[in-house]
């Protein structure tokens, strides 16, 4: 009894963390070495054949973690540190005990977790630098009703077929419908970056759509969650985010009319290194800092940081020197996506998987057909591509997932339609990539029929 209380007091818990830090440190090193060997060598066999890296990126994840290798593993996603061999190679290294293995593996699993957060906060400030502020307000109002279209039909469709279909609880089959509603900007943003359709009409409806099915996002999975916790909604929280959202995105606008001199003045005065670039990241994390603290996703703020900064004179500097951060960052989001995603799921002959394999056939059909119509509400706009509308929405990545983890830790979600949601969300994520490359790539005659029709337009 008394040693339990020595060894686990503060200050031997404290000494033990200290102790472990270097084997955390070295834990977080090999974990890159293997996420940065993974990103790029899954890039370049995936723009070998002709298909977006990001692609790539997102298998070479599934290679290296829970799906097959087991070395980048998180404790989040509920893996143990006997799971990951890289906690085995660390084991054979340094003499740990069991009790310190767990704790260096949550340790290092957190970090390349955090590196990750900052590799899509990095992305989508990136991408709202690319894109054009203008252009995007431009078509606001046809994102708007891409995002409703998208997020409505889906959650409609899945609800009901899963109640009806597979007569699932009420609740269980809301929270499923509500995982369908998502759409992962960061990795469609990243393939029409690639594809170099970020700035078209098409590549503004995806993406200001997918900010607006984000925020959507959110307001549904606060209701759905609240919904399984007591029963009930809790509609002075939806309406705080309907309004605060709302708030914040047209905030983030207006303020660009008035920062963009204040910020080139700053960038001038200063003479040491990074005098652009370290000013526009503090304006990035305080946006996605503003962002999270009223309980938004952080990419949310440094997307309008982005957009605010697009404006400026120094915009073309800026992104060139953005581009060598994300280049360090931005892989280790997508490795970590793919690595999260444990095929398990999907073997038939393992028999709980079964069930779920039935169920996910069925949302999968909802999930592509659901956001495909999304293009085809596009309106006012001749010679729009609208099957490359309806696939830059199809993605569900992350956000997906995130749907999946909060309903199975609420208890709300049973095995097999947990790993149904699961299912779902590794098919659209890696079927997005190649379809939205086929969906751009148009025949000569065609497209120089829809470049035509836009200059009419």
């Amino acid at each position: 009894m008394l040693t339990d209380l020595i060894l686990n007091s503060p200050l031997i818990a404290t000494t033990n963390e200290a102790e472990n830090a270097p084997i955390v440190l070295a834990g977080v090193l090999l974990s890159l070495v293997v996420i940065y060997l993974a990103s790029k060598i899954g890039g370049e066999l995936s723009r070998s054949i002709d298909l977006p890296p990001v692609l790539g990126e997102l298998l070479g994840g599934v290679v290296v973690g829970a799906s097959a290798l087991h070395l980048v593993m998180f404790s989040e996603s509920g893996a143990a540190a006997t799971d990951s061999n890289i906690m085995t190679i660390l084991q054979l290294i340094n003499n740990i005990t069991p009790a310190a293995v767990t704790s260096i593996f949550q340790s290092q699993s957190e970090i390349i977790s955090m590196l990750a957060e900052l590799g899509v906060i990095i992305l989508l400030f990136e991408i709202g630098l690319e894109s054009d502020l203008k252009e995007l307000t431009k078509v606001g109002y046809q994102a708007a009703v891409v995002a409703c279209i998208g997020v409505a039909v889906p959650f409609a469709a899945g609800t009901a077929g899963l109640i009806w279909l597979f007569h699932a609880p009420v609740i269980p089959a809301i929270f499923a419908g509500a995982a369908l509603t998502a759409t992962s900007i960061g990795i469609t943003s990243k393939v029409l970056a690639e594809l170099g359709q970020l700035k078209s009409a098409e590549g503004q409806i995806i993406v200001g759509a997918a900010v607006i099915d984000d925020i959507l996002g959110i307001i549904v999975l606060a209701v759905v969650a609240s919904l399984a916790k007591t029963g009930e909604i809790d509609i002075l929280n939806v309406i705080y985010l309907i309004v605060s959202a709302t708030a914040f995105l047209v905030g983030s606008i207006l303020l660009g009319k008035y920062f963009n001199s204040g910020f080139v003045g700053i960038a001038n005065k200063l003479q040491t290194r990074g005098n652009l670039i370290i000013p526009a990241l503090i304006f990035a994390f305080l946006m996605a800092f503003l962002a999270n603290a009223i309980h938004l996703e952080a990419i949310l703020g440094a997307f309008a940081a982005g957009l605010v900064l697009d404006e400026t004179d120094k915009r073309k500097e800026l992104d060139e020197q953005v581009k060598p951060i994300a280049d360090i960052l931005v892989p280790v989001f997508f490795v970590t996506v793919g690595a999260k995603v444990d095929l398990g799921v999907l073997n038939p002959l393992v028999p709980e998987n079964r069930a779920g394999l039935i169920i996910a056939t069925f949302l999968i059909v909802v999930a592509i057909i659901g956001k495909i119509i999304t293009g085809w509400a596009v309106f006012g706009k001749p010679g729009i591509n609208r099957l490359a509308v309806g696939a830059g929405m199809i993605p569900r990545g992350e956000v997906g997932l995130v749907f999946a983890g909060i309903g199975a830790a609420s208890g709300t979600l049973d095995k097999p339609l947990e790993a149904a949601i699961i299912t779902m969300v590794i098919l659209t994520t890696f079927l997005a990539p190649p379809l939205l490359r086929f969906a751009f790539k148009q025949p000569p005659a065609e497209k120089e029929t829809l470049e035509k029709a836009n200059l009419i337009s």
